[in-house]
């Protein structure tokens, strides 16, 4: 048993204790009695009352962590310069800049008038001085005077420069609010429009505004058209819906400009529809049959299980008699589950014609191996077996989980983005060599950007790039050790300059090291591990030979007694997330040395239902293999205990929404090899959200998790993991792993969160602190936050510097 909250002075009889109300629940002749489903009544006096009750054990608990968490927060502080500007980046006939100002919150976002048409050179900002002809576009701290929470969902201009959409959530429910702005007076137009979606921008013309709003589950489903001066709004026009629950979709301006795209997409089919912005006068024609009317068409049929995008481009000059080569660039899995990129000629082509999947020239696919929707013998083959293919670029060759991404073609270069070997990548060309492949049907010869250092693990992506004219192209470059760079390269000359590196005061990089370790999980499939340390404090890494190539799990059975047993292993400090196959790359954070420096190892364990190595990664870790994604994070956190890198005593899982699903589950299958799990905005009560349809995130969700309501299959499977209803009591516990031990659960959420309910942590905490199940929990629950958590960077700050306390204060590190 622990003793946490007796090393805090809080006495267990102190810790609030829900009452118990059974509600029945049945589906498919499964019965099921939650006792605390009462507390979704949000607004009860009994829920307020529990609210309060939790959030004062978590500031008792803040009280006892606060010297620690001020020591951590002025470390923190001390590396950050904290007035600070951007690197000015070209839109239209301006340069545009953030800064930053000790002692706000919020940034400001500023501009310069460019100083030609061939200025493609950004001016150097100064700390203490303002540039010739600056003005403040935006000052974010100004507006969030007066709001406990503050988020700006979107800035957007027009083409000239002199109209500004802004949209602002002031409540955290992720529900933005659109004002207009006329940046040659500073006033704000009258017209507002109120709880939409992010993302609301402008004709070119500033003439029209286009935004999202949702359904009753607040899924964005519905573009709607405002005309600027239309103050009363009564005139705006729905002029898209997205008909089927599956689906979000999303809009903004093409690259060049001249076409409205609406992406619809769930979360295995997509569709793209675009109308020409002249077109947009003819959305408000009502009959449809009319000559003038216009509206929104697919460039390609909507195709049940397959993902796709489109992107215009043209090759200017390279067609016959000089004429340009228009194009279209499609990215699809019709194919190849981890995607193919087509190039489309569309010279002659009428417009509107609708394509089909797979036209063009196919010039780069990603593998096979491993993926559901692959040939028999390559669904068999290992994600981690190199791949080979005769159309791509020689950079692809030879890589394991490679997935291609989007191919982007400027005036001067064309860009490629991809996956492989777990880390994300960036190449580029010129574009005359580019056309020339294409046309000559041979595989296009890329140069890989910024990878040229392999003591680190490289993130590497392109920046704000967003003028098609621009000679050159941003890329950023940065690792777990290294601060991010902002680089510029002109890909005809290969001139590659450094124009910023994140400042981080009071921090040298050579004091640390970062490795990619595999562990070979219980099923023989390698996963990947990213380990982070100070160098000298971890003797485990420090002896480790760079020629060690991994880890194999031991049997579970083997770390029954861990937390019983004397350890030479170092305090570890776990990631994970493994969901909507997103990926964990590589990044610096100012506030991980703090803990390093205490010799803490930090890990990030890359488990499937993730992207990091391809669609077969995600594929292999969700539906009714969701459990493979716990299995994973628990083999990797025995396996580096067992191999004594990391002491079982002095581990602290952490991980958040879809991780906080994580925490839960490995917290109920492998609770002895961890002394705390921190579970932020947890979705811990899965199966009873994704029965309910009516909720935000449901129905789309079922792509994800399956769908329990009609599928007496996919609940049963649910029914076993999700962690709120597989909460072991003390005796449980003991007749299954020999030991009642339990970590300590620390539980973060919001009141206004609308992606993971406020309940089901609350839900998880109830039945975590019953008497019989005898867990040390606790919860900070913000009742002005979202669910990224409090706005404003010094609250930000605060907040990881009290978790990082918590943390270090569980692993015996008090100072």
């Amino acid at each position: 048993m622990t003793d946490f909250f007796s090393s805090h002075g809080i006495d267990r009889s102190q810790l609030p204790h829900a009452q118990k109300v059974p509600q029945l629940r049945v589906h498919h002749g499964r019965e099921f009695v939650d006792n605390y489903e009462w507390m979704r009544q949000k607004d009860s006096a009994e829920v307020q009352e529990y609210v309060a009750a939790q959030n004062a054990i978590s500031d008792a608990v803040a009280a006892g962590l606060a010297p620690l968490k001020q020591t951590l927060f002025d470390e923190l502080k001390s590396r950050v310069q904290e007035t600070d500007m951007s690197v000015p980046t070209r839109v239209g006939n301006y340069w545009y800049f953030s800064r930053t100002e000790e002692g706000k919150q919020y940034g400001r976002q500023c501009r310069v008038p460019v100083r030609g048409a061939d200025d493609w050179t950004a001016p150097e900002i100064s700390v203490d001085e303002l540039l010739e002809g600056e003005e403040v576009v935006f000052d974010a701290d100004l507006e969030s005077q007066g709001h406990d929470f503050f988020r700006s969902g979107g800035l957007d201009l027009d083409k000239a420069g002199r109209l500004l959409v802004y949209s602002l959530d002031t409540e955290g429910d992720e529900r933005y609010d659109v004002h207009l702005r006329n940046l040659t007076t500073g006033e704000d137009l009258p017209d507002v429009i109120h709880r939409v979606s992010s993302g609301a921008f402008c004709t070119p013309d500033g003439q029209w505004i286009f935004y999202v709003r949702t359904d009753d589950a607040w899924r964005p489903c519905e573009l709607w058209l405002h005309r600027v001066g239309d103050a009363s709004g009564e005139d705006d026009r729905c002029v898209f819906t997205e008909l089927d629950e599956r689906f979000w979709m999303g809009a903004g301006l093409s690259f060049d400009e001249s076409m409205i795209i609406i992406e619809s997409s769930s979360k295995t089919t997509s569709e793209v529809l675009h109308l020409p912005v002249a077109d947009i006068p003819g959305l408000l024609v009502e009959d449809a049959d009319s000559a003038d009317a216009r509206r929104f068409a697919p460039f390609i049929a909507r195709k049940e299980g397959v993902e796709y995008d489109v992107t215009f481009a043209r090759f200017e000059g390279c067609g016959e008699g000089g004429a340009d080569v228009p194009v279209a660039v499609v990215v699809h899995n019709v194919r190849h589950p981890n995607f193919e990129i087509d190039i489309i000629d569309m010279s002659g082509h009428e417009p509107g014609q609708q394509y089909e999947l797979g036209e063009g020239t196919c010039v780069a696919v990603g593998s096979d191996y491993g993926c559901e929707q692959a040939s028999h013998e390559d669904r068999a083959r290992a994600v981690s077996e190199p791949f080979f293919s005769e159309v791509n670029p020689q950079i692809l060759q030879g890589t394991a989980g490679l997935q291609v991404g989007g191919l982007g073609i400027y005036k001067n270069f064309v860009t490629l983005s991809y996956r492989a070997d777990g880390l994300g990548h960036c190449a580029v060309m010129s574009k005359h060599q580019a056309f020339e492949d294409w046309k000559a049907g041979r595989p296009l010869s890329f140069t890989k950007l910024g990878e040229s250092d392999p003591d680190v693990l490289p993130s590497v992506g392109f920046g704000a790039n967003p003028s098609y004219e621009s000679p050159v192209l941003r890329y950023g470059f940065g690792s777990y050790t290294q601060p991010s760079q902002l680089r510029e390269l002109n890909p005809l000359t290969g001139e590659d300059r450094l124009l910023r590196k994140a400042h981080v005061q009071n921090y040298d990089a050579s004091l640390y090291a970062e490795r990619r370790l595999w562990v070979v999980a219980r099923d023989g499939v390698r996963v990947p591990v990213s380990l982070v340390w100070r160098r000298g404090m971890v003797p485990a890494l420090d002896s480790l030979p760079i020629s060690a190539s991994g880890l194999t799990a031991p049997a579970l059975e083997e770390m029954y007694g861990a937390q019983e047993k004397e350890s030479t292993g170092a305090p570890m400090y776990i990631y994970g997330y493994g969901s909507y196959e997103a990926s964990m790359s590589p990044s610096f954070s100012v506030a991980r040395p703090s803990i390093m420096d205490r010799g803490v190892v930090f890990c990030v364990a890359h488990v499937r239902g993730g992207g990091e190595m391809g669609r077969a990664w995600y594929e292999q870790g969700r539906r009714l293999k969701k459990t493979t994604t716990f299995n994973d994070f628990v083999d990797v956190t025995a396996a580096l205990e067992h191999a004594g890198i990391a002491d079982p005593r002095r581990t602290v899982a952490n991980g958040g929404s879809a991780g906080g699903l994580l925490m839960g589950a490995i917290a109920n299958a492998a609770p002895f090899l961890y002394a705390g799990i921190e579970a932020d905005v947890p979705f811990v009560d899965a199966l009873t959200s994704i029965l309910d349809e009516s909720l935000p995130l449901t129905v789309t969700e079922w792509d994800e998790w399956g769908d329990p309501l009609h599928n007496p299959e996919v609940y049963d499977y649910m029914k076993a993991y999700t962690p709120y209803e597989n909460v072991m009591t003390s005796q449980q516990r003991e007749e299954t792993f020999g030991t009642d031990y339990f970590p300590v659960i620390f539980i973060t959420t919001s009141m206004n969160d609308t992606r993971v309910l406020y309940v089901e942590p609350l839900k998880w905490i109830a039945r975590l602190t019953e008497p019989e199940v005898g867990v040390e929990a606790f919860a900070k629950i913000e009742v002005e936050a979202g669910h990224g958590g409090v706005s404003g960077r010094y609250k930000q700050w605060d907040e990881v510097s009290l978790e990082n306390a918590w943390t270090l204060d569980l692993m015996g590190i008090h100072e």
